[in-house]
């Protein structure tokens, strides 16, 4: 009989806030009672790594990984070499040092964050006290981003999806995105002023936790511009765990448990 786990991949970071954003995420979705999950980090967190993830669950006798990449985008090239070492794709598409993972049970892949409307949502409330007129205002979404061929038109597609859902639901007056990587962001915001000058911009990023590109790129990038910049990523909020718990049920039905009824699991983190 098959035993489900849940491992949550996110990338890590030597911020203990952040860790713990992303624990008390983790921590906050709800599944059958019998039902274990994990949190578990790319890099950097010592002891909370995937391998280390993958070990606890399948000692708790997991059959079915049910993995969640915490990730805003399927253009990251970390959700790609994720794919490879976890045995999903047979080669990375990039070197990378990340080697296979030792699994033994049957991996079962959900998708990164991209468009999804919960997210959305997160944006949209995240820009409360900033925006005033959004009939008159344009929303930039600035997204990490990659060079890479292929990665650098997945990231541009999942953001642009993404800010024209926050877009109508915020009544914004237009929406548009800029990557870190490339550096997009001044020339956009120059062109918005030169063609839209009536339009105030209004800068939101999509990172999944407060941190260095937040409070320091970004800022940087937007000095010598007109802009309001809400400074806000995506945790701490309750829709990361909804979001979680989505993505689970894309693979696993939980009223195909005996006894579920909201409950929470017991986590293991």
């Amino acid at each position: 009989m098959a035993k489900y786990g849940i491992l949550v991949i996110s990338h890590g970071s030597r911020s203990e806030e952040w860790v713990r954003l992303v624990d008390e995420a983790v921590a906050a979705v709800e599944l059958p009672v019998d039902v274990p999950i994990c949190s578990s980090f790319l890099e950097i967190v010592e002891g909370r790594l995937i391998q280390d993830g993958i070990d606890m669950l399948e000692a708790d006798g997991v059959t079915d990984l049910i993995v969640v990449p915490l990730f805003v985008s399927s253009g990251s090239t970390h959700v790609d070499e994720i794919r490879y070492a976890l045995g999903v794709q047979a080669a990375p598409s990039l070197p990378t040092d990340l080697a296979p993972f030792r699994v033994q049970a049957k991996v079962h892949l959900a998708s990164p964050i991209d468009d999804d409307p919960l997210i959305a949502g997160i944006v949209l409330e995240k820009l409360k006290g900033l925006s005033r007129d959004p009939a008159r205002e344009l929303l930039v979404l600035v997204g990490h981003g990659s060079a890479e061929e292929g990665f650098y038109e997945r990231w541009r597609l999942g953001l642009e999806r993404l800010a024209e859902r926050v877009r109508q639901a915020g009544g914004f007056a237009a929406a548009d995105t800029a990557l870190l990587l490339p550096n997009e962001l001044p020339e956009l915001l120059a062109r918005w002023r030169r063609e839209r000058p009536e339009l105030e911009a209004i800068v939101a990023p999509l990172f999944l936790s407060e941190g260095y590109f937040t409070e320091r790129v970004i800022p940087e990038r937007l000095q010598g511009s007109v802009h309001r910049y809400a400074g806000r990523a995506l945790l701490p909020h309750p829709d990361i765990s909804r979001w979680i718990e989505r993505q689970v049920r894309t693979i696993f039905s939980y009223e195909q448990v005996r006894g579920y009824g909201g409950k929470t699991s017991k986590v293991n983190l």
